[in-house]
């Protein structure tokens, strides 16, 4: 049974930066894909960031534009998303989602099996 588990989120000025971790149990580090996704005012659920560490790959939405960073520590089970240079466009709540690393598109809800609570950024 996998769970994953967010933390990290919290209120910071414009301009400022966020290091949000997703804990995961119950499942071979490597298997899955792993992705942030966010809920803000007036948007459906989008994909953030994802990471397959057993295929070296990354990937990032457009609107990132190189102020965030996804790793992960296979050793701890945790992915991270370093938030730099955050906007106030960036408030939301933010979601870890595992998946099989071959289903596509990354970005989509629907092939994510497994979602954490979430955890919630403010950014004014």
């Amino acid at each position: 049974h996998v769970q994953l588990v967010e933390s990290g989120g919290g209120s910071v000025q414009a301009g400022g930066s966020l290091r949000l971790s997703c804990a995961a149990s119950g499942y071979t580090s490597g298997t899955y894909r792993m992705a942030w996704f966010r809920v803000v005012p007036g948007k459906e659920r989008e994909g953030v960031a994802a990471i397959y560490a057993g295929g070296g790959r990354e990937w990032y939405a457009d609107f990132v534009d190189g102020r965030f960073t996804i790793s992960q520590d296979n050793a701890k089970n945790t992915v991270y998303l370093q938030m730099n240079s955050l906007k106030p466009g960036d408030t939301g709540m933010y979601y870890c989602a595992a998946g099989p690393w071959n289903s596509w598109p990354w970005s989509s809800r629907s092939v994510y099996t497994y979602w954490g609570q979430g955890t919630q950024v403010t950014v004014s």
